[in-house]
């Protein structure tokens, strides 16, 4: 008689088992699908927002090249210094790229291991 409840209860505990590993299974499926979902939908949202950005940075800058050219009446001396300024603004994010790298890595984690 023990051995038959000792046996029931190891079934028993076995189905408990698979159950909660099936559940587990789940529920890492529906998180990992909601993080790709959440990741996808952020990429698309900053492609889409950067061309339009880049686009509108782009007729920004010729439009600066051309009035600096005006007033120092030669256009390439204006398109010269709108070139120089975006160099230096690179020259500038490169420098400062670890304290980006920190920042993107902070909020990226933030993202990651947020729970709703």
């Amino acid at each position: 008689m023990a051995f038959e409840e000792l046996k029931s209860d190891l079934s028993d505990s076995q189905e408990a088992a698979k159950e909660f590993i099936d559940s587990s299974v789940e529920y890492y499926k529906l998180r990992t699908f909601k993080f790709l979902m959440r990741a996808v939908i952020a990429l698309t949202v900053v492609l889409f927002l950067g061309t339009i950005g880049l686009l509108a940075l782009l007729f920004l800058s010729f439009a600066a090249s051309i009035v600096i050219g005006s007033h120092l009446e030669n256009y390439t001396y204006g398109f010269l210094i709108v070139g120089s300024f975006y160099i230096a603004l690179g020259i500038l994010g490169y420098a400062f790229r670890k304290k980006l790298d920190s920042r993107v890595l902070k909020n990226f984690s933030k993202f990651y291991f947020e729970d709703h």
